[in-house]
């Protein structure tokens, strides 16, 4: 009896070395730099060309001399903390850096990123249960957190080089789970960039031509207010824009379905049905899931999406705009967890899309 072949496994040996150096990086809001080099590195053998803008959002481009325009994006950028305060007695407050969570924070390790002495290890403190009050117990909040770095005293502390205004990370890294999940500190978005990545790479191996140019970017500070996308869409001027981000996995414990809408991880990207995003777009996006036959969700969002998207959508007297979202859960910890098929799947299903557009294409509502 002949042996059934087996699969070939989408994401090969230098998709997963990408990845897992991708995800491992620190790329902290404001502070993206070396994990924008990582991604650049990673999709130069892809495009044609490429540039970077004053505040670090690193762009990709295929066909750059095509008057039609198509941006793929996704944010770079993670959240954090920021050295605040440095006490007589060795201590460090924080302030966040985008939306930190300060309920995980107690007893995580993290890293001070310095200027000049490189990283520096820390832990952020928080008593034992034996000590703390049976009631009234005071809660973590940013004002009762603390880092501690073994220093006794303030000038301890600065001859470690760590000073106001240091960036924090948590130290946790990307891991394969079980059954097909991946766990990482920074899936948030840093996969999103994995994506719009491996969609030049598939676009390149199957030698696909696009009778637009394509504009692959990967975009910063996203996490304190959609400053890079707002910054490069007016830099581009896109006609159209797709993008990329992560959305709530609504089916664990003590998350309200009735309040989020139901997404769950393993069951496909998430495509988010609201104002900010073009029906006839969506509509394309759709259709060319349906012809692959690939699995997608949808989500309701009213006013906005929360995401780049807006600031696309929103730019230049309005770009058609939408959203391809990858399901979560444990959005803004350190565990974030995805299952690789829907990354996949969200590739597959931003080539499918993209091969239905064209510079004919009308996205007029009244024509």
């Amino acid at each position: 009896m002949a042996k059934a072949k087996k699969k070939k496994e989408f994401f090969g040996k230098k998709s997963m070395d990408f990845i897992q150096k991708y995800m491992n990086n620190y790329a902290p809001t404001g502070f993206e730099a070396p994990g924008q080099r990582i991604w650049l590195d990673y999709i130069k053998p892809y495009i044609d060309e490429y540039f970077v803008d004053n505040y670090g959002t690193a762009v990709g481009v295929i066909n750059p001399d095509a008057k039609f325009k198509v941006v793929i994006e996704a944010h770079a950028d993670e959240i954090a903390w920021y050295v605040k305060y440095i006490t007589s007695d060795g201590f460090i407050h924080v302030a966040r850096n985008g939306g930190s969570d300060h309920q995980i924070a107690p007893a995580m390790r993290v890293h001070i990123h310095t200027r000049k002495k490189g990283l520096v290890k820390g832990v952020f403190g928080w008593p034992a249960i034996h000590v703390r009050p049976r009631t009234n117990e005071k809660k973590p909040t940013t004002s009762t957190i603390w880092l501690d770095t073994g220093c006794k005293t303030k000038e301890e502390v600065e001859k470690l080089g760590i000073e106001v205004g240091n960036v924090i990370t948590f130290r946790d890294g990307f891991e394969e789970g079980n059954n097909g999940h991946w766990i990482a500190r920074a899936h948030d978005n840093r996969m999103g960039g994995v994506i719009i990545a491996e969609v030049a790479r598939m676009l390149k191996e199957s030698k696909t031509k696009l009778p637009f140019g394509l504009y692959i970017v990967n975009a910063v500070q996203e996490e304190v207010g959609l400053n890079g996308a707002k910054m490069i869409t007016n830099t581009i001027k896109p006609n159209v824009a797709i993008v990329t981000d992560v959305t709530h996995d609504t089916t664990t414990p003590m998350m309200n379905k009735k309040a989020q809408g139901e997404a769950e991880v393993g069951k496909g990207p998430v495509l988010t049905i609201a104002p900010a995003v073009h029906n006839i777009l969506l509509d394309i996006i759709r259709e060319a899931g349906d012809k692959a036959k690939l699995p997608y969700q949808l989500q309701a969002s009213s006013r906005v999406t929360g995401t780049d998207t807006d600031a696309f959508a929103f730019s230049n007297g309005g770009v058609p705009s939408a959203l391809i979202s990858l399901p979560l859960r444990y959005m803004h910890t350190t565990v974030e967890t995805v299952h690789k098929d829907d990354v996949e799947n969200c590739i597959k299903l931003y080539v499918a899309s993209l091969k239905k557009i064209t510079p004919k294409t009308n996205f007029k509502y009244l024509k």
